[in-house]
């Protein structure tokens, strides 16, 4: 395989578990794109710059040496010569990412690392805007989707062990995160053009694969 597969979707629609497989099966590199946001929000919180500071995150981020490569299947990154590791997951990380993630200034540059990520070779890219966005010129380009219902259930079955929540917050919690998404003024999530639409809730993962995988190939 040559070129980029770009996943698009909503939050628990599968992408992460999809896209990991995909980039198996085709023997190219997995990406997923909301962990340099996170690695972003998890280095303005380690400098204590306050994430609703749309013009102190756009500064610090001028001044972060972020590097990529590659490394057991997938591409992985460090800032200022640290690997954050999953120190990008934890609570305050994912009560903070969502305002960086909305800063022009943030989304302009990440925007161009993940495009600086191709000359590592083939990728499966997993995201919001990735066939809008990032690499809206590949032919290869889904957007993996489920109902609201069925969304919340898979959310809620990761973290109940761990969080005791109940599905009704995971649900509205998932909702806001649509909304947040759907209506941001820079590259909102939506279905890029030419992009072949899966609704994953009534299928299993390997069809989900298979499905992306035939279509890939066909198109390489």
């Amino acid at each position: 395989m040559t070129g980029v597969v770009a996943i698009d979707g909503p939050a628990a629609s599968g992408k992460s578990t999809v896209a990991r497989r995909v980039a198996a099966a085709l023997e190219a590199l997995y990406v997923d794109s909301g962990a340099v946001y996170r690695g972003i929000t998890w280095a303005a919180l380690e400098r204590g710059v306050d994430v609703h500071d749309g013009a102190a995150v756009t500064q610090m981020l001028a001044g972060l040496d972020l590097r990529f490569f590659a490394r057991d299947g997938a591409v992985v990154f460090s800032i200022d010569d640290r690997e954050p590791g999953d120190a990008i997951r934890t609570q305050d990380v994912n009560n903070a990412v969502s305002p960086v993630a909305v800063i022009p200034g943030v989304r302009i540059q990440v925007v161009l690392w993940l495009r600086e990520m191709a000359r590592l070779g083939p990728l499966v890219m997993e995201g919001r805007d990735i066939g809008t966005a990032v690499f809206p010129e590949t032919p290869c380009k889904f957007y993996l989707d489920a109902s609201p219902e069925e969304r919340a259930r898979r959310r809620h079955r990761e973290m109940v062990e761990e969080t005791g929540i109940e599905e009704a917050e995971v649900d509205a919690s998932l909702r806001r995160r649509d909304k947040i998404d759907s209506s941001r003024k820079m590259d909102p999530l939506q279905v890029a053009p030419g992009a072949t639409r899966i609704d994953s809730t009534a299928m299993g993962i390997d069809e989900v694969v298979s499905t992306i995988v035939a279509a890939a190939k066909s198109d390489a």
